[in-house]
């Protein structure tokens, strides 16, 4: 394409040279003769809302060689060398007056022309008829009335093949590609104002640079290894002005349209730009020029550095990036090259897996298409890697490569691997489309088929829809029960409020909550009772052994409920130690009664909604404990067991031991009130049984509400008959030896019950027995190996196991497989989720395999014999627990005495208490982890004695001082133990007389009871566990209060009695009398310590 399209000489005086910016096509240069003397204006367009730049016009001006002959155009085409054509124009020129007119056409193809703007005088603007005709042309006139080219209008320009210098552009994000358009946004005021200017002098070209830093937005380059090197030469077809938004911002910004042409390279920065902020012009002074303006071209600044070219002279007085590049071919190639072809074929490939696949990239291409209209890019190698990058959205780095590739078959690869990352990601998005779309289609289709089954339903009369089938249920429910009036009176009301409700609405499901509750309480159902005491002694005998207080309390209550036909109000407490067996009391009462059995816990229960039910309003409320109780057993009149009802908590969320009181009172609950439920609820015929390990800590009010029953612990007969009748055979069958000879001998079981499991209880002695019995298998399997008792074949695959034929029952139904879980690896720092592999095999075993075929017992042989006697138990249960009965099994020293005292876990033990006296202040110091009950009775015990000191023999006359220099020191072995109580007193008196007087105590005689300061002796509690203890060391004598005898006589079995002498006593005189009986300090005593 020729730049320079006809060349003519026009006749007149007048001499113009008229541009128009924008418009493509090559320039159009008119020589006229006109006046000598150069006379250079300028006349600045008006400036609308849009700044479109449009025209200017030079006249009377006499072109120099620079002007005549930019450096910049190119002349290739025109026929002749640069010189030729140089001195062919110098000489025209100089031999006539001419003028010079640009015009741009191409093809034909012509853009209206703009209008002038009315500032502008009719004499200095013209318009070129853009006809190629070589006719000479008229004075111009005033251009006609017609509408300023769009600025949106892509229009393209010749461009020239060297431009040595030009301004740089950075970019940001992506790089431009030759052949493909690129809106950028400047926002750099200087940068601004010279591409305005090069608009207005016809030099629309710029260089585009990457910027290294992805995050970096500048427009223009202070330092030249903040861009890549390679970049692209672009000419600006179209800009816009784009104002800021926010207040107060006189700042403008301009969009540009860019062209790349060519690949290009940065050789040197001429001129770094400047972040100078440089304010607008204002529009009054944009509108004006000046004959300084006006003259072109712009003489350079005074600059350091490279100088500039005559071409980009005028961007001196701009603070903008000018650089001097280089233009990069790409090297020669065979079109026909195999490699290349392949290549070509295969991003045509993945642009049509790609165009299949994302319906954006396909209109890209179609764009695309339709702009290369003059040839086939997807004939061009190099083109087709130039659009394969630039429709793709990879990394910068690697579309910069593809820029920088001058190799064709590099640029290819290169370009290829882009595009494949973008087939992939475009797979991976149509794949994620494919299954949300799957999922929701599934949705809708069930959704439309079950609206078009219930309406053939509906249509047919087999079924209503959902609300009505709900509604009905609920009728069905309510006419099967026994409702009262009040309550019948809500069901209608909260029914007839459903009927009216949206199903989607959330009173909607609320409403339907309470109904399911409401008809799912058992109005008027009962399990029919069994009042029969032979039955029900059948089957406490059964499941207790002894307990005779218990069981004697639970037939006079079913006698009383034969006779009456009911039970109704009736709370029982069962209070002892643990293992006692208080809850599976509970149960034999529900199964004696034949009725319904639910139990729940309240230890540590501290929010009354648990008892008394949450509000409706909340999300998520439910009815109480007692409700949810009646909806499980389904019955009006069940057993509740409120289990551990003494450690029962208190919280900020109210007290549930206060709501206790309605649901256990037989006056209240008649018509307890639920929070959730909100109508009365009647449950007198419901019996209630709570169980509790002491008194002490249940609320005075609640515990008056119930009947306690006490479940003391049981005696060495008791247990032994326990072991022998229920935990012996449980266990054994527990161990697999149900059926093998193998026997705990009751000796064995006596030295259990003495030397490891004296709790009052009997669950430490089953886990003992369990323990024995586990013991006992395990010998049995290692004695006989794996001969007498193999493992079963090998668990068959889920392949084999449908195949084989021959075993039916085990076919692949009852197989499958799961994902191996293995225990993480035993290796510091290990993950814990991670699965190891210690083998070959175990890694490819992905997967194991399970089954529901159930593994069947092995019979041991009737060949085995087991006997455990009291000389093997050591084997199965390790070494004694209590190693002796008592501390002093000879004549103790003088100041030692026996207690007896009642430990926290049930059982009773013989505690010795020890005395002695030194040198002091006439202090006392406690020792053996003793509280403060304890503590109190030591000082009352010696406060009597420094009393009673006279009488005893301890001083010689009554005014004697005792104790003024001596300190008393009293311990009770095993520290480690706690010791509470004022169980004690009578013993730590008879020590401290014991002491004082240097008088030993028969170590046969033990003692309890609590003394007064005046010497009376009070009843203690514990008296079963404590004369147990007593008995299993030996003890002859015990000294009792004498109130505890009526519970001695009664509770304590004979057995346990026998060999003992019981000695009751009422004051500490006769104890005194009792355990120094025959010493020398008691005959002194029958005159002064009278009885």
């Amino acid at each position: 394409m020729n730049i320079f399209g006809s060349i003519r000489t026009a006749t007149g005086s007048a001499r113009t040279c008229s541009r128009r910016l924008g418009e493509p096509g090559p320039s159009r240069w008119t020589v006229s003769t006109g006046p000598s003397r150069v006379a250079l204006s300028v006349t600045r367009a008006h400036l609308s809302a849009r700044r479109t730049f449009y025209s200017s016009t030079v006249t009377d001006y006499t072109p120099t060689t620079a002007l005549r002959l930019p450096r910049w155009v190119n002349n290739s085409k025109s026929g002749a060398p640069r010189d030729q054509q140089s001195s062919t124009l110098l000489d025209e020129a100089d031999s006539s007056q001419t003028g010079v007119r640009l015009d741009s056409a191409e093809d034909g193809q012509s853009p209206p022309p703009a209008s002038a703007p009315p500032s502008t005088p009719p004499s200095s603007s013209s318009s070129s008829s853009g006809d190629g005709s070589d006719s000479a042309d008229p004075p111009p006139s005033p251009p006609p009335e017609s509408p300023p080219p769009s600025p949106t209008s892509i229009s393209k320009q010749s461009v020239p093949e060297n431009y040595p210098q030009v301004l740089a552009l950075p970019i940001a994000r992506r790089p431009l590609f030759p052949g493909f358009y690129k809106a950028v946004v400047i926002r750099n005021p200087e940068v601004v104002s010279a591409i305005k200017e090069m608009m207005r002098r016809g030099q629309p070209y710029l260089g585009a640079f990457l910027l290294k830093d992805e995050n970096a937005d500048s427009d223009i380059i202070t330092d030249i290894n903040s861009v890549h090197p390679v970049g692209v030469f672009a000419q600006i077809t179209s800009v816009f002005t784009a104002s800021s938004n926010k207040e107060g911002e006189k700042e403008e910004g301009l969009t540009a349209v860019l062209y790349p042409h060519r690949r290009i390279r940065i050789t040197e920065l001429v001129k770094a730009g400047q972040l100078a902020k440089v304010e607008p012009v204002e529009s009054t002074q944009a509108d004006t020029t000046t004959e300084t303006e006006a003259q072109l071209p712009t003489p350079p600044s005074e600059r350091e550095g490279l100088p500039m070219t005559m071409q980009t002279s005028f961007l001196e007085k701009f603070s903008v990036s000018v650089v001097n590049v280089d233009n990069l071919a790409t090297q020669p190639y065979n079109k026909d090259d195999q490699y290349i072809r392949a290549f070509m074929s295969e991003i045509v490939s993945v642009f049509k897996d790609i165009a299949q696949l994302n319906p954006l990239f396909r209109d890209q291409i179609a764009n695309f298409s339709i702009n290369q209209v003059a040839s086939n890019v997807f004939d061009e190698p190099d083109k087709l890697a130039d659009f394969a990058a630039a429709v793709s959205t990879g990394d910068p780095n690697e579309l910069q490569d593809v820029l920088e590739s001058l190799v064709v078959d590099d640029r290819l690869r290169k370009a290829l691997l882009v595009l494949k990352k973008e087939l992939i990601n475009a797979q991976l998005q149509s794949k994620l489309a494919r299954d949300v779309d799957s999922k929701i289609a599934k949705r809708q289709r069930e959704y439309y088929l079950m609206e078009q089954l219930k309406g053939i339903k509906k249509e047919l009369g087999m079924e209503s829809d959902g609300k009505d089938k709900l509604i009905e249920k609920f009728r069905e429910r309510a006419a099967a029960l026994k409702m009262p009036e009040g309550v019948r009176k809500v069901f209608d009301e909260e029914l007839n409020k459903l009927q009216h409700l949206e199903p989607a609405a959330s009173e909607a499901n609320v409403t339907r909550n309470y109904l399911e509750w409401l008809t799912q309480i058992p109005w008027g159902r009962h399990s029919p009772e069994n009042y029969s005491i032979s039955h029900a002694q059948t089957v406490l005998d059964e499941d207790h052994y002894g307990l005779k207080d218990v069981k004697d309390r639970i037939l006079e209550f079913l006698a009383v409920g034969k006779l009456r036909g009911t039970v109704e109000g009736k709370i029982i407490c069962l209070v002892g130690p643990p293992g006692v067996g208080k809850t599976s009391i509970g149960k034999s009462i529900a199964r004696a009664l034949n009725r319904q059995f639910f139990r729940f816990s309240v230890g540590g229960l501290t929010d009354v909604a648990e008892i008394k039910g949450h509000r409706r309003t909340y999300v998520g409320a439910l009815p109480g404990k007692i409700i949810q109780a009646l909806k499980r057993v389904g019955t009006e009149n069940p057993l509740v067991l409120i289990d551990e009802v003494d450690k029962i908590g208190r919280g900020h969320n109210g007290d549930p031991a206060s709501a206790l009181l309605e649901m256990l009172d037989p006056e209240q609950n008649t018509a307890f009130l639920d929070h959730y439920m909100d109508v009365p609820v009647d449950l007198s015929r419901v019996l209630f049984v709570c169980t509790a390990n002491m008194l002490d800590t249940i609320p005075a009010p609640l515990l008056d509400r119930m009947e306690v029953l006490e479940v003391s612990g049981y005696v060495s007969e008791e247990k032994a008959q326990i072991a022998s009748k229920y935990l012996g055979p449980q266990a054994k069958e527990a161990a697999g030896l149900k059926e093998a000879d193998v026997q705990l001998e009751p000796s064995a079981v006596d030295v259990l019950i003495k030397y490891y499991c004296r709790e009052s209880g009997v669950r430490n002695l089953k886990k003992h027995i369990d323990k024995i019995y586990r013991k006992a298998a395990l010998k049995i399997v290692r004695d006989l190996g794996e001969d007498v008792f193999p493992e079963p074949t090998p668990v068959p695959t889920v392949e084999t196991a449908a195949v084989d034929t021959a075993k039916p029952d085990e076919s692949a139904e009852a197989l499958s497989a799961v994902e191996k879980q293995d225990a993480p690896p035993d290796i510091p720092g290990a993950p814990e989720t991670s699965t190891p592999h210690t083998s070959a095999a175990e890694k490819e075993e992905k997967e194991r395999i399970v089954t529901t075929v159930q593994r069947e017992p092995v019979k041991v042989p009737e060949t085995v014999h087991v006997r455990i006697t009291p000389e093997s138990l050591k084997e199965y249960v390790g070494p004694a627990v209590y190693q002796k009965d008592r501390l002093y099994v000879q004549a103790p020293p003088a100041g030692v005495s026996t207690g007896l005292g009642y430990l926290g876990n049930g059982s009773g033990a013989v505690m010795p208490i020890e005395a002695i006296s030194m040198p002091g202040k006439g202090g006392i110091l406690l020792t053996g982890k003793l509280g403060d009950v304890i503590k109190e009775s030591s000082q009352i015990a010696l406060s009597w004695v420094k009393s009673h000191a006279y009488e005893l023999g301890i001083t010689k006359t009554p005014d004697e001082l005792f104790l003024t220099d001596r300190d008393i020191h009293v311990h009770m072995p095993e520290g480690s133990i706690g010791k509470e109580g004022p169980s004690a007193g009578t013993a730590l008196l008879s020590a401290f007389v014991s002491l004082f007087t240097k008088t030993k105590i028969n170590p046969d005689i033990a003692m309890t009871g609590e003394i007064s300061l005046v010497g009376m002796v009070l009843p203690v509690g514990g008296l079963k566990e404590k004369i147990l203890a007593a008995h299993r060391a030996g003890i002859k004598t015990i000294i009792a209060p004498a109130g505890n005898r009526p519970d001695i006589e009664e509770n304590v079995p004979e057995s346990v009695k026998t060999g003992i002498r019981f000695v009751y006593v009422e004051d500490v005189k006769e104890v005194l009398h009792e355990v120094f009986r025959g010493e020398a300090v008691a005959e002194r005593w029958k005159d002064t310590l009278s009885l």
